[in-house]
């Protein structure tokens, strides 16, 4: 029969006195000495293993590394408390060099399964999963034993089982992160009633329960695992991090050139430059002084990111850009724009072949994907940002949007359930139904746009004034004493 490590620690001690009668007193002395020397080797090697197993964390997303910032917050977070973190996800875009550049963190890919051709697609499905339960319990066996596996949700088939297992026999602490359900996503594609929606939405509500602890996004969510799942659930609402704030004139100045290599719209309308002066389309930069000014009449810089997936209908903003056009033609004075709108994702082809048939005089449209460095950049050059994310569940915030209030960039957000938990109307932004309220907003916004007084420069004064708590702060109150009581 096995005997654990703390056994062996109550045991030698008492051996001396269990062997008394056949070895005599006279050998009970060497065996003592030995015993306790035993006994207090193994209760240090067991601390020791304990004490750094208690400052190893690994962070698991069945997704992009790069393109889950929220993972990545809590990767540098854990870092800067003094965890040693394993970041484990698919590649794809490179994270920022503040999580690339840690010695605390290291991060390791999972290869991603693609190219399965035969078979029906509930085959290819079950292939798919199969294997990435394999990967997923190979490599969380592989490394070096972390105190808590956190785990992002969703995607969460078939990370949940699959951590909650390798968790019950490493000894580690398994908390899920619900940022939304991933059978509410699976309907976006399939019907509700669906065989793989409803498979998913049992295998969220079974195993979910499994987690020792867990984090939520919203409120909403927070009383929907309590009500509805009986999980119990501590809101971590996202928060924006130090690399989030407003740009100054000069750094956008440079990222301005830099876009125009790639994209005309951000180029020097003026056909004739004085030499001592580098124009680009927003800013102009005197080479004698080195001073930058945004340029009189410029265009409005209004600023969308996205996935591009069933959940972010960008028609919506389409049609209100045409809409926004014809204010303009029929004599309303407004400024033209440039719209810039980031991201990869399955969907990105079949807008760009919307965007082509469209022919704005008045406005330019441009889908660019940045290097994680420049994109809190743009945001933070940006006049305006809008939002099109409009949750499966209803119970989640977009981290876009987080991160533009961050840089002080307000805000047009689509309406859903609980999104004035984080875009208050009339306050920091504007919340819109459909594409003509839209339209009307930015003709709003847009008008005296550079003004001061302004809706949209009361709205930018309002982000700088309320002093939204950061990431940093909201994680060492709402996390940290998480891993600690456990």
């Amino acid at each position: 029969m096995a005997v654990s490590g703390s056994a062996l620690c109550v045991l030698l001690p008492l051996l001396p006195l269990l062997l008394l009668p056949t070895f005599g007193c006279s050998f009970l002395g060497a065996l003592c000495g030995a015993a306790a020397v035993c006994a207090l080797l193994l209760a240090r090697a067991r601390a020791a293993l304990a004490a750094a197993q208690g400052r190893r964390v690994c962070v698991l997303v069945l997704g992009d590394v790069g393109r889950s910032p929220r993972m990545l917050n809590h990767s540098l977070s854990l870092a800067r408390s003094g965890f040693r973190v394993t970041l484990l996800g698919y590649g794809g875009a490179k994270p920022h060099q503040d999580v690339v550049n840690n010695d605390n963190i290291k991060i390791v890919y999972i290869t991603e399964m693609t190219g399965l051709k035969f078979g029906s697609k509930i085959f290819q499905y079950g292939i798919k999963v199969f294997v990435q339960t394999l990967q997923i319990c190979y490599i969380l066996l592989k490394i070096d034993t972390p105190s808590h596996i956190l785990l992002q949700n969703p995607p969460g088939l078939p990370a949940i089982a699959a951590t909650w297992a390798v968790c019950l026999l490493r000894g580690s602490k398994f908390i899920i992160d619900w940022h939304n359900y991933g059978y509410t996503i699976m309907s976006l594609s399939h019907a509700d009633r669906h065989p793989i929606v409803l498979i998913a939405k049992w295998y969220e509500h079974f195993f979910g329960k499994l987690a020792d602890s867990n984090l939520c996004v919203t409120e909403a969510m927070k009383e929907d695992l309590r009500v509805n799942w009986n999980i119990k659930a501590i809101t971590l609402y996202d928060r924006p991090s130090p690399i989030f704030r407003e740009t100054p004139l000069e750094l956008q100045h440079k990222l301005f050139k830099k876009l125009a290599n790639d994209f005309v719209p951000f180029k020097g309308r003026s056909e004739f430059v004085p030499s001592d002066l580098e124009q680009t389309a927003f800013t102009e930069l005197n080479i004698s002084t080195g001073n930058v000014t945004h340029i009189q009449g410029r265009p409005a810089l209004l600023l969308s990111s996205t996935s591009w997936t069933e959940d972010e209908d960008f028609s919506i903003l389409l049609k209100a850009l045409e809409e926004y056009e014809g204010f303009i033609t029929s004599g309303i004075t407004l400024p033209s724009l440039v719209c810039a709108i980031t991201g990869k994702g399955p969907l990105q082809e079949f807008y760009n072949r919307l965007i082509t048939k469209l022919h704005f005089k008045y406005i330019h449209i441009c889908t660019l994907w940045l290097e994680a460095e420049d994109y809190p950049v743009l945001l933070g050059s940006g006049d305006l940002g809008v939002c099109l994310h409009k949750s499966t569940s209803g119970l989640d915030l977009p981290m876009k949007v987080v991160d533009m209030f961050g840089c002080c960039l307000p805000v047009c957000a689509i309406d859903f359930q609980c999104l004035d938990e984080l875009v208050k109307h009339e306050e920091n932004g504007l919340i819109f139904k459909n594409s003509h309220e839209l339209a009307v907003q930015l003709k709003l916004l847009f008008t005296d746009f550079q003004n001061g007084k302004s809706a949209l420069g009361i709205f930018k004064r309002n982000l700088k004034e309320s002093k939204m708590v950061q990431w940093d702060e909201n994680w060492d109150e709402t996390v940290l004493p998480l891993l600690k009581s456990n």
